[in-house]
């Protein structure tokens, strides 16, 4: 059986407070895009993990995907399986590709054995390996808040725009990315402020990473303005970067980012 997860946008992030726990209480909205990984399971007598596309850092055993199989074994029998995930979505990005990654494996365990999940209970699985994974459950966009993790259904259907992203040859840890930020509670709420006209975010949607992070990586803030440039209604970093997206009226072509970046049209 065979799966396609797809990454994700963040639109408007602000980091609001510190957490006991060790997180941060933000608020976000998540939007799927059309970026997409390839992810197969067969059963197998003997258990095996591959992949190809964009090398994967660290050990093979660290997957989350190994992890999602992990938490679920532990409630449910599900025999022995080949895994391959064919990597596509940009590592390092701001993208959720390794939320993604889990979460459809959490989905395609449910439709492979019928273990009968119910979207709360894949949801519940998915909250215990990161903090965006969980929206992956349900790939619907959604207004974020807590830790990333608990969700209000938004109206917003951006099928009707053009979205452009543009990944550079940069990578920006989450870590570097948090630590150039002071929390704050935004004058006014995103969840307001999405609903305004597109044309009408920018000014009023920020990224709060965005400050440090393009003084540490001019050539982001250099995509973001050439984004605007070529008459992007709105332009961002998604999460904590590297990747910049743009939200065009129609179809754009931005051959002068190419030569260095990696691009995505048509999200």
């Amino acid at each position: 059986m065979i799966v396609f997860p797809n990454a994700k946008i963040n639109i408007g992030l602000n980091v609001i407070s510190r957490r006991s726990d060790g997180y941060h209480n933000l608020e976000t909205v998540f939007y799927p895009v059309k970026v997409k990984d390839a992810l197969e399971a067969i059963e197998s007598d003997e258990f095996a993990f591959t992949s190809t596309g964009i090398e994967i850092p660290g050990y093979a055993n660290e997957n989350l995907c190994l992890k999602a199989l992990d938490l679920i074994r532990k409630d449910y029998s599900v025999p022995g399986l080949a895994i391959h995930l064919h990597k596509a979505i940009p590592i390092g990005a701001g993208l959720g590709g390794g939320s993604a990654d889990a979460a459809f494996f959490i989905k395609l365990l449910d439709q492979k054995f019928n273990l009968c999940l119910s979207i709360e209970k894949m949801e519940d699985y998915a909250r215990q390996l990161g903090a965006d994974c969980a929206f992956f459950i349900r790939n619907q966009p959604v207004f974020a808040s807590g830790k990333g993790d608990e969700f209000t259904s938004i109206t917003l259907d951006l099928s009707r725009y053009y979205i452009i992203l543009v990944m550079p040859p940069v990578h920006v840890s989450t870590g570097e990315a948090y630590r150039g930020v002071k929390p704050a509670t935004p004058p006014f709420s995103l969840k307001d402020l999405i609903g305004l006209p597109i044309d009408q975010w920018k000014g009023q949607i920020k990224n709060d990473f965005e400050e440090s992070v393009f003084k540490n990586h001019p050539s982001i803030r250099g995509i973001k303005s050439a984004l605007y440039e070529a008459g992007a209604l709105y332009a961002s970093m998604s999460g904590s970067g590297a990747a910049v997206y743009g939200i065009f009226k129609d179809p754009a072509e931005l051959p002068g980012l190419e030569k260095n970046n990696q691009v995505f049209y048509g999200m």
